[in-house]
């Protein structure tokens, strides 16, 4: 695969995390389910960090990272939603992770998108408890 298309996807995963981070960051501030609140805040932390890793390996590769997202919907207030909503992000970009990893001939990028991939597996399991407590 050649520079120019790592790059774009490399792009992709990098909106993809700029967007949960303004979700996740929304979110925490207006849930009142303390411990919902601050796990969303922590997971929206991590998630700024992926958007590091994920801007140095564009950056390395020649590229820039792209601020151009979705317009997103901040209208929910419902903890139950947001709980879903999150949880269908971390899937999204587990699944994008995992198909990229397939293309991706570039050992570095790769590394980085398996170290994500668990990260986000982790913060979809830890959504997916607080949900179960609510049902």
């Amino acid at each position: 695969m050649n520079n120019d298309e790592i790059i774009r996807l490399l792009n992709i995963d990098f909106v993809h995390e700029l967007e949960a981070v303004m979700v996740y960051s929304y979110n925490s501030f207006i849930i009142q389910d303390c411990d919902v609140s601050r796990l969303t805040e922590a997971i929206s932390v991590d998630e700024m960090r992926h958007m590091w890793w994920l801007a140095d390996l564009i950056v390395k590769r020649g590229g820039k990272p792209t601020m151009e997202h979705r317009e997103l919907d901040f209208s929910s207030e419902d903890l139950l939603e947001q709980l879903k909503l999150q949880i269908e992000k971390e899937t999204e970009g587990i699944n994008e992770y995992l198909r990229q990893i397939e293309i991706i001939d570039d050992e570095e990028v790769v590394g980085v998108l398996k170290h994500i991939i668990d990260e986000e597996k982790r913060h979809r399991k830890e959504f997916k408890e607080r949900l179960e407590k609510m049902d």
